[in-house]
């Protein structure tokens, strides 16, 4: 073991100490394993500690790894997480480099399935145009437009800032489903590259006040909204259609 993987995982056994003094010190493994964003995974399994944490953290302040372990623990063992541990914390993951690293993993190592722009009924390439210049003077950058490879219900549409891509749930593909609601759903996600998220004191703010207001702009929203409220069963059955 090395000599820093030693050290965390005195963090580690520490907080046990603190949060539970009364049982058995568990046997505790910490490795660092590649994820691809930040996440970090604390697991029991046969009364033995499995402490996963990503590998862009590996040069992470002894500081925050120690207060990285009393977050996981806490939340383990269901306890309240101490805030200062949590602001320790959270002060070196908003960082600016440490944002820049998750980024660039994500770009080099993320897996996107695309499919395709052209469905069985809409084509996402000609909504999208048609979009753009109703709403938005043809101002955004065209991403890639693909359905998605299964079809979904409880996500009808994702913007992948990162891989510059909007997916579509492919459940909206269908003869079925009213143009303007499938209009409604790229509308929104145009929408995430018009607005840009917002990152304030280590949050992330997708769905600003303004976003909101620009959202209710689209000529069919009450209709849209209508709909997808009424039919969100009648989606969840197709989603389970192999």
């Amino acid at each position: 073991m090395t000599e820093k993987i030693s050290q965390i995982k005195s963090f580690y056994e520490e907080a046990f100490q603190i949060f539970d003094a009364k049982s058995e010190m568990p046997e505790i493994e910490v490795r660092f394993y590649p994820y691809i964003g930040i996440n970090h995974t604390i697991r029991v399994r046969s009364g033995k500690v499995f402490v996963r944490i990503a590998e862009i953290c590996r040069e992470m302040p002894m500081n925050s790894q120690k207060a990285l372990a009393y977050i996981l623990v806490a939340k383990l063992l269901r306890k309240k997480v101490p805030s200062k541990a949590r602001q320790v914390y959270s002060d070196f993951i908003k960082t600016q480099e440490i944002r820049e690293k998750a980024v660039e993993n994500k770009k080099t190592r993320g897996r996107k399935i695309i499919t395709s722009a052209q469905g069985s009924f809409y084509d996402l390439d000609e909504i999208f145009d048609a979009l753009n210049q109703t709403y938005f003077r043809n101002s955004l950058p065209k991403p890639i437009l693909s359905w998605s490879s299964r079809k979904t219900y409880r996500i009808l549409g994702h913007h992948d800032s990162t891989h510059e891509t909007v997916i579509v749930s492919r459940s909206l593909d269908d003869k079925k489903v009213p143009r303007f609601v499938v209009e409604y759903v790229v509308f929104h996600e145009m929408l995430h590259i018009f607005h840009p998220t917002i990152h304030r004191n280590g949050r992330r703010f997708n769905h600003t006040p303004a976003f909101r207001r620009n959202e209710r702009k689209f000529q069919y929203f009450e209709e849209a909204e209508s709909w997808i409220e009424r039919n969100v069963k009648h989606l969840k059955r197709k989603a389970k259609i192999k």
